[in-house]
Parts: structure tokens; C-alpha cells; sequence
């Protein structure tokens, strides 16, 4: 094959601009550019596409950072308690200034001038370069609140590089400029390997951030933004319904359980639902570590599903799993039967096997709760021990953008039967659902654990759906943030029930135990059994001898109002004064 040498030494002065750029991880970035010369950096489509890849390198979320990224809410149950859910976190701690990527965004922006390429092409790039922008900002301010909004490469001279932080309103209003323009701009042409940003993609994004700046501002009244809220919601509808109407469809062969799971195993994405992925590839040998994280004895949080969340699951039959007596009290191998297939999609229930055709009941050694997460693990357990996961990760995908649309409908009180025939009676339909009236009446289960302030039962059920429908994908800890749900991260770490101590539970019915409950472990153990001891301290079951195993029971998690918002790390408040801390941290000025 031959090479393109104007090609190659065009690449190499694009990579090197990105190299002297991104040196610096924070806005501190004193590496002038002015001895590169834009002319030559910008001189061609193809030099525009160049740039542009980088960012998909650079700014793209880590397939990683994805589904452990529920790691820190109400639903998930983990190794250690997150230490900002403990009372000695101070902004001493804190992370997340980082803002290298974005000096090369506004470096692509401020230059993308060339007259010789035509101006539609010329916003086409730009409008790919203020996306990757407005998702940098949104995931800021998801962070921080108000922070610095920077639209222009900063030099070592420029004031501005120790400027004050912008208001959310501020910065947030720059976030909808710039998602607009590209979804304004962005081919609308469908990506059928879900790798790059079209304007479905964007337009999606933006359904995502007008979502979530609308109920923040909805339930934070404090902000005194709440006169604001409903045109955002507004905007999310409108965003979703394009999507909607656009060329993706939910997934559905009809396969009831293993429609849902197959979004998540491939290597090649699903393109008919998945509109942005993180691409994983053997012949490339670019791996995650899924299977390491969920099933390693020793590494990664070992995350399970908690089971308050667990109980949400709907029946097959569409009628609700906690209006039985006895679901409180029902052995594993029962509760996990004729529930919503996309239970059994998502952790080990009785049903699972692995490539090889063997039973593989929860393995407490990999899981604290029982409920033991399989959404995004390769069933061949020679991948167990290893960073080679091959299966891409999904990012946006029609799956949430209904969600978006229905919930940003029901919070302006515009939704319909025809909305709920539409998003989540679909959803429903192909986990095996049988029966999705639209809902009239309020689940007092939901209300009471979850949801207090909520009397609506639509918004009830779509809360329910959007959590089952999108766990360990990244978006729970950011929707109790938007809800002012924060109280529900105090909750106790709860799992499966336990009828006795000391007894052989068999947890899939193959006629083999597989755990028993101990004080402590004895000196003869049976083959195939994990003797789990409940010290009284760090485990105990909820009614004594007997009940749920609760997890990390010596630990309190505190959750105060001022947590809604991360601290600004204390050192980048040392580097630059004129930073405000956000209300309730600690500050150098203090």
C-alpha cells in the first residue's frame, strides 16, 4: 500500500499541535501556539477530519468510566462505601479541574477560517468541535455549578487564565448555543458503525443536557432558576421527538430475554439503537475490563444491584413485584422468577450460563449483595482474570432518548397515552411485559423508598423505567442529583433474603448449595460452597439471625444539601484567588 507523503507529514504537524497543546492537564496551559501556522494546520477537508478524530480520542467518555460509573448511587452495592459519602471528605480530595481537551477544541474553533474550503464544510467541523465542547461544559457544571467559560485558546499572558468562575446560567446558556449549532450543522447522515457524531448524536446529547439543566432547576429552587425550567424541558422533548423520528428503533427481534443483553455484549454495536459507542476490537486489540471487574475476586468494587432497587422490577404480568406480602421474605431462586426479563439480563439469576453451558449461581466471593451484575460481562470465563473485553460500550442510544423525551414531557404535564404507547410501553414490550396500561395509580412502594415528594404516577413509573432500563450505564448518581434525590445515597446496602444461618442456600435450584451464612467459616467445608460470615459489625442480617445481609453495616453515609455540587479542589484554589469555593466546602480562604 502506498502512502500519501503531503498526507502523512499534514498528520504529523496535526498531532504535533495536539502534543504541544494538551501538555498542561488544567486550564493553566502556558504553551503558546504562535509558531504553528493555522494556514498550514487548516488547509484541507481532510486536515479538518484529522483534527477532529483527535477529539474522539481525548473526549470521548472511557468505556470504563461507563459502567462503573453507577458505582455511587442508591442502587448499587460496592466493596467500600464511596469516600465522598463519608463525613472526612474535604476538597483536599477533590478531582475533575481538568481542562487541557478543551484548549484544543477552542484552538480547532478560533481557526476553522480557511476561505478555500467551502463555509458548509467549514461548520460542519465546527459544529463536531462546539459539540465535543458543550459536553465538556455540561459535565462540568454537573460537577461544579458555575465554572470559567473559555471560548478561545488561552496564552501565558491572557488575564483570563486566572478568571472567576461564570454563573451556571451563564455557562449553561453557552452549552445551548453550542449544541445547537451543531445539530444546526452536523451531517444527518446515519452512522452505521456508531463511532462518529452526526447530528442524531447531537441532537440526542442535547435532549440529555436540557433534560437535566430542567429538572435541576426545577427541584434545586435555591438556584432561583426554577422561572426557567420548563423551556429546557421543552427543548428535551423537542430534541428526543427528532431522534424519535429519526432512522433508529429499539432492538427488538422478539427475543424477550436476550434482546436487552445483546446491546451490551457486542463487538460490532448495535447501530439500529446505538447512536454513539465506544468502540472495543480483538483485531485491534483494544480491550476494557468488564469481566475483570465483575467477576474478580480482587479487583475493581465488585459492584451488585441493591436490593430495594432490585424489588422495582415489575412482574411479567406488568403488576408490581412489591405488592405481594411476601416479596420482602422471598428466597432468591423465587424472587427472580416470571420478573421483567431485563433482571435476568442484567445480574445471575437461575437462568444464567456460561459459554461453556454451565450454571453459574451468584458467586459471593465477587459480590457482596448477591445480585451480581452480568449487563456488560462476556460469558466466557476464560476472560474473567483479564483486561480483554471486546464488547463496545454504548453511550447514547434510543433507550435513553425516550426515556428523555417521556420524562421531560410528564415534569411540563403534556404527557399522553400515545407518549406512554411510545417510549415506555415499548421498553417494557420487549423486556416480555405482557400488560402497560398507562398508569393511574401511585406505587406507594416507589414513593415510600424512593420518590416522597412525587404524587404523580406517571413520573413515578417513568423514574422506574428510566432506572431499569439504563443501570450501570453511568446516569443514576446524575439523575438523583437533577431530582434532589440525594438523601436516597444514605441507604443501607442491602441484599438478598437469608431464611437462616448456617444453612446451605442452593441459589438456582441445580441441587448443589452454593452459600451458607456463617459466624464463622468451619473447618470442614463443602465443595462449591462460599461460607459468607456475618460478623455483627461490618455484615449483619436485617432481622438478627435471619433477614437481608446488609453490607458495610459499621459505616454511616452522609449525604448534606451542600454535596449536590462538588468542591473546586483545593490546590486550583491556591493557583488562581479568584475562584470561589462552592458553598459548604472547605477553602484557602477560610
Amino acid at each position: 500500500m502506498q502512502i500519501d507523503i503531503k498526507v502523512m507529514k499534514n498528520y504529523i504537524l496535526i498531532l504535533t499541535i495536539l502534543v504541544f497543546t494538551s501538555s498542561c492537564s488544567k486550564m493553566l496551559d502556558k504553551n503558546p501556539v504562535d509558531g504553528l501556522s493555522p494556514e498550514q494546520a487548516f488547509s484541507s477537508e481532510q486536515n479538518l477530519q484529522l483534527f477532529i478524530n483527535s477529539f474522539y480520542a481525548t473526549m470521548i467518555p472511557g468505556g470504563n468510566s461507563i459502567f462503573t460509573g453507577d458505582n455511587m448511587s442508591d442502587i448499587i452495592v460496592t466493596r467500600d462505601v464511596p469516600a465522598y459519602l463519608l463525613g472526612q471528605y474535604t476538597s483536599r480530595q477533590a478531582g475533575g479541574w481538568s481542562w487541557g481537551t478543551l484548549r484544543n477544541v477552542n484552538y480547532f474553533i478560533q481557526n476553522n477560517t480557511n476561505p478555500s474550503i467551502p463555509e458548509s464544510v467549514r461548520n460542519r467541523y465546527t459544529g463536531i468541535a462546539r459539540f465535543f465542547r458543550a459536553w465538556f461544559y455540561f459535565e462540568k457544571v454537573q460537577q461544579f455549578g458555575g465554572v470559567p467559560w473559555v471560548d478561545r485558546p488561552l496564552s501565558s499572558l491572557d488575564p483570563d487564565l486566572y478568571g472567576e468562575r461564570d454563573t451556571r446560567e451563564f455557562v449553561m446558556d453557552k452549552v445551548l448555543e453550542d449544541i445547537n449549532f451543531a445539530c444546526d450543522h452536523i451531517s444527518d447522515t446515519k452512522d452505521n458503525s456508531s463511532s462518529t457524531v452526526t447530528r442524531w448524536v447531537a441532537l440526542a446529547l442535547k435532549s440529555r443536557i436540557c433534560l437535566y439543566e430542567g429538572t435541576y432547576r426545577k427541584y434545586h429552587p435555591e438556584m432561583g432558576l426554577s422561572a426557567t425550567h420548563e423551556s429546557w424541558l421543552a427543548d428535551a422533548a423537542s430534541a428526543a421527538s427528532e431522534v424519535m423520528l429519526g432512522p433508529y428503533n429499539l432492538y427488538n427481534t422478539g427475543a424477550a430475554t436476550a434482546d436487552y443483553h445483546q446491546l451490551f455484549l457486542r463487538e460490532t454495536p448495535i447501530s439500529s439503537e446505538i447512536l454513539l459507542a465506544v468502540i472495543f476490537s480483538n483485531s485491534l486489540r483494544k480491550w476494557h475490563d468488564a469481566n475483570w471487574t465483575f467477576t474478580g475476586g480482587s479487583y475493581g468494587a465488585n459492584a451488585s444491584l441493591n436490593k430495594r432497587f432490585v424489588d422495582t422490577y415489575l412482574n411479567l404480568n406488568g403488576t408490581r413485584f412489591t405488592d405481594n406480602p411476601a416479596h420482602t421474605t422471598m428466597p432468591f431462586h423465587e424472587e427472580v422468577k416470571n420478573r421483567d426479563t431485563r433482571l435476568q439480563q442484567t445480574i445471575r439469576t437461575p437462568a444464567y450460563r456460561r459459554s461453556d453451558n454451565s450454571v453459574a449461581p451468584p458467586d459471593f466471593g465477587h459480590t457482596y449483595s448477591g445480585y451480581q451484575i452480568i449487563k456488560w460481562t462476556l460469558p466466557n470465563k476464560a476472560l474473567d482474570g483479564k483486561a480483554e473485553n471486546n464488547n463496545s460500550i454504548s453511550l447514547i442510544r434510543l433507550g435513553e432518548v425516550l426515556l428523555n423525551y417521556a420524562e421531560a414531557k410528564a415534569e411540563l404535564g403534556t404527557f399522553s397515552a400515545a407518549d406512554w404507547t411510545n417510549t415506555v410501553a415499548l421498553l417494557r414490550q420487549r423486556a416480555g411485559i405482557t400488560n402497560n396500561p398507562y398508569p393511574s395509580v401511585v406505587d406507594t412502594y416507589l414513593q415510600q423508598e424512593f420518590f416522597p415528594n412525587i404524587s404523580d404516577p406517571v413520573l413515578l413509573e417513568i423514574r422506574r423505567e428510566r432506572g431499569i432500563e439504563l443501570v450501570t450505564e453511568g446516569f443514576r448518581y446524575d439523575d438523583l442529583m437533577r431530582w434532589r434525590a440525594g438523601h436516597l445515597l444514605e441507604k443501607e446496602y442491602r441484599g438478598i433474603y437469608v431464611p437462616a444461618m448456617n444453612t446451605n442456600i442452593d441459589l438456582n435450584e441445580d441441587g448443589a448449595p452454593d452459600v451458607s451464612f456463617v459466624s464463622s467459616a468451619p473447618s470442614t467445608r463443602l465443595p462449591g460452597v462460599y461460607y459468607y460470615v456475618v460478623d455483627n459489625a461490618n455484615v449483619k442480617l436485617s432481622e438478627g439471625t435471619k433477614g437481608n445481609v446488609i453490607w458495610r453495616a459499621n459505616q454511616t453515609k452522609t449525604f448534606q444539601s451542600h454535596k449536590y455540587l462538588r468542591p473546586i479542589p483545593y490546590n486550583e484554589m491556591v493557583l488562581n484567588e479568584n475562584l470561589e469555593q462552592n458553598p459548604g466546602w472547605d477553602s484557602p480562604k477560610d
